[in-house]
């Protein structure tokens, strides 16, 4: 029965094989898809930078821009594939010839990995090269707007057949998530003490106000004001400074964030070079993702530490008495 929660599916079935072109082979995952019904899934059109997806029959492929470089494919050749089958029926002494395929396009995603190492094709076609006849490996789904994914992961998995799991985004690429999880903690760990030095930095700042206006914390207790208010003045002046670092440390941060795949092809090209840079950090360009929850618990954080910083300086003032303050050179 179809789910409320979902919009679309779409048939998939994966694997690996072997590509192989002008006498230059590479092993990439290959996917095969209903494109139609995939179509509304997942916008593939979108990521194409040559050829279209109206082009993508039984006897054609789709290959990753990095692994169609590596290859010196363009749309239009043919490569020769090679799949597990092939092994399979040699063991019962049976001849698989490879089968021939035209290359209908190329995609980038942005993705090293991805783009370095996939194929794209029909589901028909993945089907032949595996000997799935009928059968497919899973589904691709994409649900409604505003659904949670992992209610409807669980209650998909609440209707489907015992040993079918609906996984996630997530769920499925959970060791990726750890490893993005990790970083993003070690960034909290060493904002925080990033922080605790500045508030650090304030404090002695405000220390050094108090020695230096010893006689005007003095005039202000004689005439009047209280202890408790004299502390006040310098817990206020350190949420100012606090407030106004944070705001001009939030334009910087934004800022960089807008250019910052230009400042990271910049300091790629001093440095060990864009391939290189793509090789061993996965990606073309710097992704980036701003959850207002974070922004808001750094700016409270922030401002929460440069007012504490205060207290200490604080402290020593309201601690003055009027008479000595005022003897004071």
């Amino acid at each position: 029965a179809a789910s409320p929660d979902v919009m679309a599916a779409a048939p998939y079935a994966a694997g690996v094989v072997m590509l192989e072109y002008e006498k230059r082979p590479a092993f990439p995952a290959i996917t095969g898809f209903d494109v139609e019904r995939m179509q509304q899934v997942i916008p593939l059109q979108r990521y194409l930078v040559a050829g279209s997806l109206d082009d993508l029959d039984d006897d054609s492929v789709i290959l990753s821009s990095i692994l169609a470089r590596s290859l010196g494919v363009r749309p239009g050749d043919t490569v020769s594939i090679y799949s597990p089958l092939m092994m399979e029926r040699l063991k019962r002494d049976e001849v698989l010839l490879p089968r021939e395929a035209r290359v209908a396009g190329i995609f980038q995603i942005g993705h090293q990995q991805l783009d370095s190492s996939t194929v794209l094709c029909s589901l028909r076609l993945m089907q032949d090269l595996y000997g799935l006849e009928k059968m497919v490996h899973g589904y691709y789904v994409r649900l409604k707007p505003g659904v949670d994914e992992y209610a409807a992961a669980s209650a998909l998995n609440f209707e489907l057949p015992p040993n079918t799991y609906a996984l996630t985004w997530f769920e499925s690429n959970a060791d990726f998530q750890a490893v993005l999880s990790f970083e993003r903690n070690m960034i909290f760990f060493l904002l925080t003490f990033i922080i605790i030095v500045a508030a650090f930095s304030i404090t002695s700042s405000l220390l050094m106000s108090v020695v230096r206006k010893t006689r005007e914390i003095g005039l202000l207790a004689a005439m009047g004001g209280k202890a408790r208010e004299v502390a006040l003045c310098f817990c206020a002046q350190g949420l100012v400074i606090g407030a106004a670092g944070t705001a001009l440390g939030l334009a910087i941060g934004f800022a960089l964030l807008h250019w910052r795949d230009a400042i990271v092809q910049f300091i790629a090209r001093l440095t060990m070079g864009q391939e290189a840079f793509e090789k061993f950090y996965q990606f073309s360009s710097l992704p980036a993702y701003t959850e207002g929850k974070d922004v808001l618990t750094i700016v409270l954080f922030s401002l929460g530490a440069s007012t504490l910083a205060g207290l200490i300086p604080a402290w020593r003032a309201a601690r003055l008495k009027p008479v000595e303050a005022l003897r004071s050179e």
